[in-house]
């Protein structure tokens, strides 16, 4: 079968280099065509304007390799990262990207103490480790397990003498012991578990795993010298741990965790604590980061630390990231106004085309090997391709993963439909709850201009299934391009192999579902 497939590949390999024989002339056009070209229409240009055409594929799916840098010290297994914004990244949302590959940049919208502890619960995880398990006292009824499991759907829980971490454990409680327990008023202290088996700490994953399997338990409580318990270990969270190959790590196995911050006098405090709790990169937050505050806070930073990563912006053009990049940030961040829920450019006249703003920034951004970040107008897998098309190393996505199980927030129903609060960080509501200093960095003003909105979007289940289906969609993106990784794909677009064309607004309604009467999306199966 392999020699049939060489031979195959062999002869398309024949038939491709034949075609120069015949004349063909090159479809499409290549970016500078498009987006550099003085004889051009002067126009920018958004994700669904272009389209990329597609190339030849002599590889699967699976071969695809995504694996990319968001700053010039931080390489990723995938080019996802999430936005900080408050109903998108607290620590759920950073850890379940991380443990894919990906990063989360923590949001601002709390106080300091709030914030570096959401940081620390991402440094300290450990995956098959639960940190914060839910605890009963003696005093509890077994109807309080089974509001538990009800709830949160597990009963196995350890039982502590005032049923807080951190006090002495006396026993656990499983379905085991409540199954045929018909009194729910049944006081856990005479149906728990007494004779445990425990770990004591420090213990790593591979002890905690030999321990499981010569005890064939299902939980297994970890407790430091005193019998107090620090954590749980579970078997399905254990075995899970082979599940998440492409975490991304520090030097110490911790996984990785951003954190972002304004450019106020005042978030040189916030940005010290967040230090002190272990964030790997900071974002500083601007709507418009070529400004002298933001250019002082980089050489501050720089100066007090100089090993941490630092992304600045948002900015989208050249200019604006050349200033930044003297400055000294290892990353950019690239949009203004695109995002689903921005009203920078309808409020205040300013700002570019993501797509136009991209390809733009990229280009000079590479020549001093800073890796920039598309954040805004990415709306779904094909215009992640195409920003990563067009020259950015990762995508910052809000409303695309606003509505995950992992973002903050809570459920509530309207016309059926299961939703999540989702609110730019220039609404009224979020400018009020400290984002404000991401649109004004001297001061409160007396009067707030939004420059976002509140909304919601519809539930998308958890990262677990849909960080997998973003990464599917992305691959096979690059497979039609014809690009086995990221790298290949921009060097075909810095040498004007990948050709794109214009579309038309015709052309993009083709480019979607057209002529049904009625129809079902469903993203994946």
């Amino acid at each position: 079968t392999r020699s049939k497939m060489a031979s195959i590949h062999s002869a398309i390999e024949t038939a491709t280099n034949d075609l120069d024989d015949f004349n063909i002339e090159e479809d499409g056009y290549s970016a500078t065509d498009i987006f550099a070209s003085k004889f051009g229409s002067c126009t920018g240009y958004t994700y669904d304007d272009i389209i990329v055409l597609p190339g030849h594929i002599n590889f699967g799916v699976d071969e695809v390799e995504l694996n990319t840098r968001f700053t010039k010290n931080i390489a990723l297994s995938i080019p996802f990262i999430s936005s900080p914004m408050d109903t998108v990244t607290e620590h759920k949302m950073a850890i379940m990207l991380a443990l894919h590959g990906g990063l989360g940049i923590v949001h601002y919208n709390m106080t300091i103490e709030e914030q570096a502890s959401e940081v620390r619960k991402v440094k300290k995880f450990r995956n098959g480790f639960i940190t914060d398990p839910f605890c009963l006292s003696p005093t509890n009824t077994v109807g309080d397990v089974r509001s538990v499991k009800a709830e949160h759907g597990f009963a196995g829980i350890p039982v502590t003498v005032d049923g807080k971490l951190g006090s002495k454990l006396v026993g656990i409680v499983t379905n085991r012991d409540i199954d045929f327990v018909e009194d729910h008023r049944t006081s856990l202290n005479d149906i728990m578990s007494k004779v445990l088996v425990t770990a004591t700490e420090p213990v790593t994953l591979s002890e905690a795993h030999d321990l499981l399997r010569t005890s064939k338990k299902g939980k297994l409580p970890v407790v430091n010298a005193a019998g107090e318990l620090v954590s749980l270990i579970s078997r399905t969270d254990l075995m899970k741990n082979r599940d998440y190959p492409l975490a991304s790590k520090d030097k110490t196995s911790n996984l990785l965790c951003g954190a972002a911050v304004g450019t106020r006098p005042t978030d040189r405090d916030r940005l010290t604590v967040l230090v002190a709790a272990g964030i790997d990169v900071v974002i500083l937050d601007s709507s418009q980061g070529d400004s002298i505050y933001q250019l002082e806070m980089v050489r501050w930073i720089k100066e007090q630390w100089p090993e941490l990563q630092v992304v600045g912006g948002n900015v989208v053009t050249q200019k604006q990231a050349l200033h930044l990049i003297q400055a000294g940030v290892d990353g950019l961040r690239v949009g203004m106004g695109s995002g689903s829920i921005c009203t920078t450019q309808e409020v205040c006249a300013v700002g570019r085309p993501q797509a136009s703003a991209v390809y733009s920034v990229a280009k000079l951004a590479r020549r001093f090997g800073v890796p920039i970040t598309a954040d805004g107008g990415t709306a779904n897998t094909g215009h992640i391709v195409k920003a990563l098309s067009l020259g950015a190393s990762c995508c910052m996505m809000g409303s695309l993963l606003a509505g995950t199980d992992e973002a903050p927030g809570e459920y509530f129903f309207q016309d059926g439909v299961r939703l999540k609060r989702y609110r730019g960080m220039g609404s009224i509501d979020a400018m009020s709850a400290g984002s404000e200093k991401r649109y004004n960095w001297t001061g409160k003003a007396n009067v707030k201009v939004a420059q976002g909105v509140s909304g919601a979007v519809v539930d998308k289940g958890s990262l677990k299934r849909y960080i997998p289906y973003l990464l599917q969609g992305t691959k096979h993106g690059l497979q039609d391009i014809g690009a086995n990784s990221l790298s290949e794909m921009q060097t075909m677009l810095y040498s004007g192999n990948l050709r794109l064309e214009l579309r038309s607004p015709a052309a993009q309604r083709e480019g979607g579902v057209h002529g049904l009467y009625s129809y079902e999306k469903r993203l994946f199966g």
